[in-house]
């Protein structure tokens, strides 16, 4: 499988004309509900970062599923919550915007976790959206903290096993009209390498920080040069503050070096080449204030 490149479709959509059960799907739900998590084993690709802190997911990330009968092209979106910050709340219009595309929401419920404001939220948000939902009960393999019902609306899948994703695919694929494939057979992502470089190296820095540190930094993937043996990228991660710059440098430089370690290796494995990268830590104060620089990084 490739990573999709717009511009060998451009040039080459002989196999376009086939026709499938075709369109968009939005996967929405509150923080670790499993959305990622369920795209990537879905897929058998890393396309959507996963860590256990809430808002990992930033952007509209699409993946793009496909069997003899069928091209769904899933929408892993960001966490809805409520929020009065500027860039929570343009995090927010990415999710709820991924709905006017959609022919179907599958809207994840966490059925590990007592319910929460968050949830309330969300169910507010879905009363206004006039297309099927149905909802997905994950983790089910796991204590139940909630109440599951049962009707038809409603498809359980365990954390770890695979078993339930064939009921969910087949609801899906009920309310899908036969049209056309949009992506060739063989694509399973859009994003860019620019992104998807910015993304592993974000999920590392995530991984090995804590409080508030997660929300204040982006990365920023400023040169790549893609040989056939060596992809070479320069990247910066921007923090807020000084002190911020520090702590993810660490102590003689020892956390940079493990999140540039771990960055690196799992990109090899991504792009199946040698990786050089050079990663560095700015500062950039008050980035999440900046309105043309949070599009850029969101869009």
């Amino acid at each position: 499988m490739k990573e999709l490149n717009l511009q060998d479709i451009l040039e080459n959509t002989s196999d376009l004309t086939k026709e499938k059960k075709v369109w968009y799907v939005a996967i929405i739900g509150r923080p670790n509900a499993w959305k990622s998590t369920f795209v990537n084993s879905l897929i058998w690709e890393k396309i959507s970062i996963t860590t256990n802190v809430p808002q990992t997911t930033r952007k509209r990330v699409l993946a793009i599923y496909n069997d003899d009968e069928t091209q769904i092209i899933f929408f892993d979106t960001p966490w809805i919550h409520k929020s009065d910050k500027k860039f929570n709340e343009q995090i927010n219009n990415v999710a709820i915007s991924s709905f006017k595309d959609a022919e179907v929401v599958l809207y994840f419920i966490d059925s590990s976790r007592e319910w929460w404001e968050e949830e309330k939220h969300i169910r507010q948000i879905l009363e206004m959206v006039n297309k099927p939902i149905i909802k997905v009960y994950t983790k089910t393999d796991l204590e139940a903290k909630i109440s599951i019902p049962t009707n038809e609306n409603i498809v359980k899948i365990s954390s770890i096993s695979k078993d339930w994703f064939k009921e969910l695919l087949e609801k899906v694929k009920s309310h899908l009209k036969t049209w056309p494939m949009f992506f060739p057979e063989d694509y399973y992502t859009k994003q860019d390498i620019y992104f998807r470089i910015s993304e592993i190296i974000r999920e590392k820095t995530f991984l090995h920080t804590k409080e508030e540190i997660p929300h204040s930094i982006y990365v920023w993937v400023e040169e790549i040069q893609d040989t056939e043996d060596l992809l070479k990228m320069v990247a910066y991660i921007y923090t807020e503050t000084d002190s911020q710059k520090y702590i993810v440098i660490g102590k003689s430089g020892s956390l940079i070096q493990t999140i540039w370690k771990e960055a690196r290796i799992e990109l090899e494995q991504i792009f199946w080449k040698k990786v050089f990268l050079a990663l560095r830590v700015k500062t950039k104060k008050n980035w999440r204030k900046d309105d043309k620089l949070i599009k850029e990084i969101l869009n």
